[in-house]
């Protein structure tokens, strides 16, 4: 195989990989897509209420565990940590897989695929 073919493919599995990233962020409703950045409002304009919302706690950056100090004695006390977000799952219809919509702050964190519909 040339140089010129091996550089060939590996910049089309690049590509690929990139499409098939910037897909797996965005749910396509009713002709619109919504996704990374997207505010509450918007989501629900383009896709309407979600099956199921509910609230979720995932574990910060550092691990999940930080030291505070108790106010009231001074001392140092590790905690657990987490980061409030909230999940929105759309069914996308029969045999398909659902979609969970994270929001952080308000705004679109991710796109992801859940439990495939029977």
């Amino acid at each position: 195989m040339t140089v010129r073919r091996i550089v060939g493919a590996t910049m089309a599995a690049l590509f690929v990989g990139l499409v098939g990233h910037a897909a797996a962020q965005s749910l396509s409703c009713n002709g619109s897509l919504a996704g990374t950045g997207d505010s509450k409002t918007a989501v629900m304009q383009k896709c309407g209420p979600p099956m199921v919302a509910e609230q979720v706690c995932i574990n910060s950056a550092s691990g999940g565990l930080a030291y505070q100090v108790n106010p009231y004695t001074g001392q140092s006390v590790l905690t657990q940590q987490c980061v409030p977000m909230e999940d929105w799952t759309y069914d996308r219809g029969h045999g398909r897989f659902m979609a969970i919509v994270r929001f952080q702050n308000g705004t679109v964190e991710s796109v992801r695929d859940g439990d495939r519909r029977p």
